[in-house]
């Protein structure tokens, strides 16, 4: 799905990529071009690209690398998937970092991109305080530009669980509360069902990391996880895959599949409280 600019049609939003960056004509180019839009839906690799260039030119020396992960990176986008990617940088400058601003705007507007900026500094204590998320980084990513700042890098275990059991309360909490706000619109519950995909495949992957049985994509350890708890999940996994593409679900199905979810959520949850 695609965001518009305000006042801005889609068309004008998506041919705005073209001002992000002056691109060069050289093989390198050429190459980064192959590298970026390898296994990702065309508009995404273009902007991707173009955004690349316009952070090594606003960000100047003060760029380390630039780290694409998620869905994106593992080829697996869906119509509801942000484009997510990692600046780590060794200074943010402020009037280097004003020179990107419009360039990002553009950049969200076409394909839903989200930067983190990262100084190199802070890679270890990030990882330990947001172990969830940079476990998903080390299992889904692909370096657009600079070294892999996270070659090397450990999830500290007691950090990972932590903020497992964290994020599975916090999921278990946020969708009880989306579905007394929105099950009266059958749409509006069903992108919330969708949005807890997301989380939820993370979730099975730490999970099973913790319990000593790595998979390396958070699609497969839901199945795999699922597969485990000794009823069909089968159906639910397809609404839910449905949810994500887009695609409409029968009248009443999506609140049948957010409080699967909540099972599933407190399954988990209970399996990590047992883990030390």
């Amino acid at each position: 799905m695609l965001d518009t600019l305000p006042g801005l049609p889609l068309e004008s939003a998506c041919a705005t990529r073209l001002q992000l960056a002056t691109l060069p004509s050289s093989r390198e180019h050429t190459a980064m071009t192959d590298r970026l839009t390898d296994a990702l839906p065309e508009p995404v690799g273009h902007v991707l690209e173009d955004f690349v260039h316009a952070a090594k030119d606003a960000l100047g020396p003060t760029l380390r690398s630039i780290v694409l992960f998620g869905s994106a990176a593992e080829g697996q986008m869906r119509p509801t998937s942000d484009v997510n990617v990692i600046l780590v940088l060794t200074a943010f400058d402020r009037a280097r970092a004003d020179r990107l601003r419009e360039p990002l705007r553009l950049a969200y507007a076409a394909v839903r991109l989200d930067a983190m900026f990262l100084l190199d500094s802070e890679v270890v204590p990030a990882a330990g305080a947001f172990a969830q998320k940079f476990a998903d980084v080390l299992r889904r990513r692909r370096i657009l530009w600079g070294p892999d700042p996270f070659t090397g890098l450990a999830i500290p275990r007691d950090a990972l669980l932590l903020r497992l059991r964290q994020v599975l309360l916090n999921l278990t909490i946020r969708l009880r509360a989306l579905y007394v706000s929105r099950s009266l619109r059958e749409e509006q519950l069903a992108r919330a069902v969708a949005d807890a995909a997301g989380p939820l495949g993370t979730c099975a992957a730490s999970l099973l990391d913790l319990e000593g049985k790595p998979t390396a994509a958070p699609g497969e350890a839901l199945r795999h996880l699922t597969a485990s708890m000794g009823s069909d999940w089968g159906e639910t996994l397809a609404q839910l895959a449905a949810c994500r593409e887009g695609r409409a679900l029968a009248p009443g199905v999506a609140g049948d599949v957010l409080f699967r979810i909540l099972d599933l959520a407190s399954q988990m949850r209970a399996r990590a409280e047992a883990l030390r």
